[in-house]
């Protein structure tokens, strides 16, 4: 592996995607100006001191990567500047227990970088399936990954071989480089949205309303910046639906229920619908189906990595309220699995579905029975 071939090879990528989004902009009729915007006046919108008119202002400006206020904070790195650092740390500390920090741990402990994970609460991946996060963060130690939970970085200060952390317990380790995935915030400041009496949150993002509207009039925003759901297929769902609002003679409401997701680790994380405790808090009475086993190229090579899958069903309707799984290839099968949810599939057509064989992904047509409370309770 080496390390300034990737950055070299990420440049070269963002560079293209750059090109071809410039392309599809010049080709749709699309004017650019550049430069830093602010909205000095209603309809208006000013660059470098020129100012621009319009019936309608859409605010997507989305969000950027925070570090915790802690003494020499300064010194850690954030996902932005992850792959500009010259030369790969031999030893990596990672803060945070979200999508992009349990990714991050995934990618340099995958290139033989000795990497700790750190997270205040009890489990990573708050808002997840708790069977989920259980079985993930054990096959992600299985990785090698040093998970040190219900701690934090309290302290970071320079050191002859990079930087020494102190923790919540007092421990001090030293590591080539420290890295803060602790929050992202809404890049609203500086724009005007304030002066111009745009209802905002205390942390900057901005408050809409069904169809994406703020509480001016001609203004709207979307994506990261109004902090719903932080993706990027969201963002443009909600993109599409403004259009089609303003210009389409069709009202449309973005649709955030059941939006699956994937968190690429390894092994992946994909979910859909409803967790099991979001489920049983909304419906009540729901069963629950779930497996885990190794695959077979695993039972065969004697590696010990496991794959979970589980289905949270409403007892009263028989409709699949949320499917997850923890595995190899994780989102490509949940992405399939996405579209009978959103359909409202029940139990027993997915019984009904066969599978194909021998795949990972047969597991979800094959769960006939469901876990019992008891057992459950047991295995917690």
């Amino acid at each position: 592996f080496d390390w300034p071939k990737l950055v070299a090879a990420k440049e070269k990528e963002l560079t293209r995607l750059n090109r071809i989004y410039d392309t599809l902009l010049d080709n749709a009729g699309v004017r650019v100006i550049r430069g830093r915007g602010t909205i000095p006046a209603p309809n208006t919108v000013e660059v470098d001191g020129e100012r621009y008119t319009a019936r309608h202002i859409l605010v997507a400006t989305g969000g950027r990567p925070t570090k915790p206020e802690i003494d020499g904070a300064e010194l850690g790195i954030t996902s932005d500047e992850a792959f500009d650092l010259t030369a790969m740390p031999k030893r990596i500390a990672i803060v945070g227990g979200g999508y992009i920090a349990v990714e991050f741990a995934t990618i340099f402990n995958g290139l033989g970088v000795e990497t700790t994970l750190y997270y205040r609460g009890e489990l990573p991946l708050r808002g997840f399936d708790r069977d989920v996060r259980v079985f993930a963060t054990e096959e992600l130690r299985k990785k090698g990954i040093d998970i040190q939970l219900e701690t934090n970085l309290v302290k970071l200060e320079t050191h002859k071989d990079g930087i020494r952390a102190q923790d919540t317990h007092g421990e001090q380790t030293v590591y080539g480089q420290v890295m803060f995935a602790t929050g992202r915030a809404p890049n609203t400041h500086g724009l005007g949205l304030d002066r111009l009496g745009v209802e905002m949150r205390d942390d900057g993002s901005v408050i809409v309303g069904l169809h994406s509207e703020t509480s001016v009039e001609g203004v709207h925003a979307i994506g990261d910046v109004t902090d719903r759901v932080q993706l990027t297929p969201v963002a443009i769902h909600e993109a599409m639906c403004v259009a089609r609002t303003l210009f389409g003679d069709a009202p449309t409401k973005p649709d955030h229920r059941d939006i699956a997701t994937a968190v690429f680790c390894r092994p992946e994380i994909a979910v859909v619908g409803l967790s099991e405790e979001e489920a049983r808090a909304e419906y009540g009475a729901v069963a629950v189906y779930r497996t885990s086993f190794r695959e077979l190229k695993h039972t065969l090579s004697g590696r010990d990595e496991k794959t979970m899958m589980k289905l949270v069903v409403d007892k009263e309707t028989d409709r699949v309220l949320g499917a997850h799984m923890v595995g190899n290839h994780a989102a490509e099968i949940v992405q399939g699995l996405a579209i009978a949810v959103k359909c409202g599939a029940t139990k027993a057509q997915f019984d009904a579905t066969i599978g194909i064989h021998p795949t990972s992904a047969e597991e979800f047509v094959t769960m006939r029975e469901p876990v019992e409370e008891e057992a459950r309770e047991a295995a917690e």
